[in-house]
């Protein structure tokens, strides 16, 4: 048997030994996310599988940019077969976890971590996609150093006028940020932005904004419920999802006044299809004179009777506060701990 040391790194060398198909927890600090990780498996992939969002780039030990620092356990060096120990420094990429460990890596941020910061966007595309209804593509130059999570939302600043905010449809892998803008002609600030964004100048955005998203893959079942342009966020949690190995059911609801409001209802529709864990349910009003409120009772009666069970699942909604909180007290009531329901309105409107 061979046997090397170096202890200046706290490195030892043995021959290898066989860890069967043996899976281990890895626990990121300072973000406090975890995940599982199989002996056999790299733990930048194991990473990427759940949607933890770890830099790298050459993905061979080389560009350094999914460097972590081992806290506890230990680790193998695919490269070159040596033991990790403790207080040494790892490429990800090239490193397979010999029972649960703990990692620290300031790269990774928490669900809601990240400080919003300024960026001029180039206007790629701007479209109708309903009556109402426009999907907006925008360029970062700088994309690279942007780092945000699935679910999020953004501001677009405009030169005298208040910031307006949208949610980001588009997942965090995406090279372009993708925006769903509702701007009916009486919307004077909303036509605004749509006025700005054709104009074929550069804008300027301000983001991450929002907690009410996804760091990683959750651990249990999933409840999205939007109402009207609420589903952008929806969307990016999807797209997401679906580039993970995220395989707990998945129930989307989408609620709008009437058909033509659902102005995306193809695309969920062939999300159902396509991914075996979602199906979907649009909830649709179709009478323009009832009150609003009563498209939110509709929606909530069918979100209580998809019978899921409340004791376990996670909630994320995305609409206006009336609905939100509506969902939210009834969800409740039926025994869905509070800790499982995440929307934005819960941080930008809070109940007093």
């Amino acid at each position: 048997m061979s046997f090397g040391i170096a202890w200046g790194l706290k490195l030892y060398l043995f021959a290898p030994i066989d860890m069967g198909n043996k899976v281990w927890r890895v626990g990121l600090v300072p973000s406090r996310l975890s995940y599982t990780v199989a002996s056999d498996t790299d733990l930048l992939s194991a990473a990427g599988n759940v949607g933890i969002a770890v830099p790298s780039a050459c993905k061979n030990g080389v560009c350094e940019l999914c460097e972590a620092r081992l806290l506890s356990g230990s680790a193998l060096n695919t490269r070159n077969q040596q033991i990790i120990t403790p207080g040494a420094r790892l490429m990800m990429c090239r490193a397979n976890a010999r029972g649960d460990i703990e990692l620290e890596i300031t790269a990774v941020m928490a669900a809601g971590n990240n400080q919003p910061k300024k960026f001029q966007a180039n206007v790629v595309d701007v479209c109708s996609i309903s009556h109402d209804v426009y999907r907006v593509e925008l360029q970062l130059p700088r994309r690279r150093k942007l780092s945000f999570h699935a679910g999020q939302y953004l501001s677009v600043n405009l030169p005298d006028a208040e910031p307006c905010y949208f949610s980001i449809a588009s997942s965090p892998t995406e090279q372009n940020i993708e925006l769903h803008i509702q701007a009916s002609p009486e919307w004077q600030s909303a036509q605004k932005v749509i006025d700005t964004l054709t104009s074929g100048e550069p804008v300027t955005l301000d983001l991450p904004h929002g907690k009410a998203c996804l760091a990683c893959a959750p651990e249990k079942p999933l409840l999205l419920v939007a109402a009207g342009t609420g589903f952008a966020q929806m969307k990016s949690l999807v797209d997401y999802l679906r580039g993970t190995s995220f395989a707990q059911p998945v129930k989307l609801f989408w609620g709008v006044r009437r058909h033509e409001d659902m102005y995306l209802r193809t695309m969920a529709q062939q999300w159902a299809q396509d991914w075996s864990v979602l199906t979907f349910t649009p909830v649709v009003g179709d009478d323009e004179d009832s009150d609003w409120s009563g498209h939110h009772d509709q929606l909530v009666r069918t979100v209580l009777a998809s019978g899921m069970d409340w004791n376990n699942v996670e909630v994320h909604a995305s609409g206006s506060p009336t609905m939100v909180y509506t969902l939210m007290d009834a969800l409740i009531e039926a025994g869905l701990p509070p800790e499982g329901f995440f929307s934005d309105v819960l941080e930008y409107a809070p109940r007093h």
